[in-house]
């Protein structure tokens, strides 16, 4: 019997014959979550950007990029399940897979615990509720202490550019704006709408207290770290509270969660 259906983030149902057995993924950090939930072997897809598990994806078959994933490799996979993300992928691309008999499940998760939703969502889709549950028990309690920490103390001003030259930082409705403002930051462009860009300038008028330079999607390096030396004013200029982070922690959805929520606070706490 046919499993209930479930309605994703695009708004389309989804009904599986059964527990799906062939999967392809067009998001690096699905990629690395469906193996987290004991789904390595179902694999069957994925694309050029997806790097983790390594172990596990130099194995498995490419499908191009998330925005021009190669359709006619995807149907000779013959998967039972492909899952995409409204902000990674096309939607004419979802559309003409779907079109061709091919269940796409939509994810879009913009706020923290819109992601841990989503862990319990896809756990759901993919028959594999008591992984999708333990790595949910790690990760709740790791953002109920945050939140309380960031409830109990004043927020701390920060500056998360994403690209250079031009600028680009992250506004409302974004999953990093939500995880620093979970962790006791105030994203100083809080007031934009997705990923404006910036200027320099603007960002010092701003006065961020705390820099965080991640390495994806623009890599940024040491070296830029030379860019903000016309601000001394600025006060994490001035405290040389610049830090170089990984970005996967504050983008990617699933176990990459558990470092930004345990290591996140402490690095804006230096501010107080």
């Amino acid at each position: 019997m046919p499993a209930p259906a479930r309605v994703d983030a695009s708004g389309a149902a989804l009904v599986l014959a059964g527990p799906p057995r062939r999967i392809v993924s067009l998001i690096p950090s699905t990629t690395e979550l469906l193996c987290t939930l004991g789904l390595a072997d179902a694999l069957v897809g994925v694309t050029v950007y997806c790097v983790e598990p390594r172990d596990v994806v130099r194995r498995k078959t490419r499908v191009g990029g998330e925005k021009d994933p190669n359709l006619a490799t995807i149907r000779a996979l013959a998967p039972d399940l492909v899952v995409a993300n409204i902000e990674e992928n096309r939607r004419e691309d979802i559309e003409t897979m779907r079109a061709d008999g091919i269940s796409v499940w939509v994810t879009y998760p913009r706020t923290v615990a819109e992601g841990l939703a989503m862990i319990r969502d896809l756990g759901e889709v993919t028959d594999a509720r008591e992984r999708a549950q333990a790595l949910l028990d790690t990760l709740q309690p790791l953002y109920e202490r945050a939140r309380a920490r960031a409830a109990a103390r004043r927020a701390v001003r920060v500056f998360y550019p994403i690209w250079r030259q031009p600028w680009m930082t992250i506004g409302a409705d974004t999953y990093v704006h939500d995880l620093l403002a979970t962790c006791g930051g105030a994203n100083v462009f809080g007031d934009a709408r997705r990923y404006p860009t910036v200027t320099l300038s603007e960002m010092a008028a701003r006065a961020p207290e705390v820099i965080l330079l991640p390495d994806e999607p623009f890599r940024f390096r040491r070296a830029h770290l030379r860019d903000f030396d016309a601000y001394p004013a600025v006060p994490a200029v001035r405290a040389q509270r610049i830090h170089l982070v990984d970005g996967k922690p504050f983008s990617w959805h699933g176990p990459r969660l558990a470092e930004a929520l345990r290591t996140l606070p402490d690095l804006l706490a230096a501010a107080d």
